[in-house]
């Protein structure tokens, strides 16, 4: 399967003080993409404020989390809430919520607690909950 890389370049706007400097998010963002490699028809782009994201079939997958309520290097991942719960509860040191996502079918991930295994079972439930999403999408 070939995954495209997209990249879309932006022009400064003068609010770069407010996100992260580009280098350090795709640092830590570049585990992420390695760990979505080994699934079927992920891309990585970029988000509308530049920020790399993983989509499938067009759908958000993952994403580094941007809302200042977020920790630094937090990975934002679809997950459905029942998952979203067990997670939280099993490993509240690795994954947790802030009022700002509460209501989305989502889990906030520190990437520096995930180990590489645990990423890609992470990336792998989302793109089954994405896929699901995608084919009635297609339809």
């Amino acid at each position: 399967m070939r995954r495209q890389d997209q990249t879309k370049s932006t022009a400064s706007s003068g609010s770069e003080s407010c996100s992260p400097r580009p280098s350090a998010v795709v640092k830590a963002f570049e585990a992420v993409r390695v760990a979505a490699r080994r699934l079927p028809h992920v891309e990585a782009g970029t988000r509308y404020d530049g920020s790399p994201v993983l989509r499938l079939h067009g759908c958000f997958m993952a994403a580094l989390a941007s809302h200042p309520s977020a920790e630094p290097d937090t990975l934002v991942v679809r997950i459905d809430l029942e998952d979203r719960d067990a997670l939280i509860e099993d490993a509240p040191e690795t994954y947790y919520l802030t009022d700002h996502y509460r209501r989305h079918p989502v889990v906030l991930a520190r990437l520096a607690r995930l180990d590489p295994v645990a990423l890609h079972d992470l990336l792998s439930i989302s793109w089954r909950l994405t896929a699901a999403k995608t084919k009635k999408r297609l339809r």
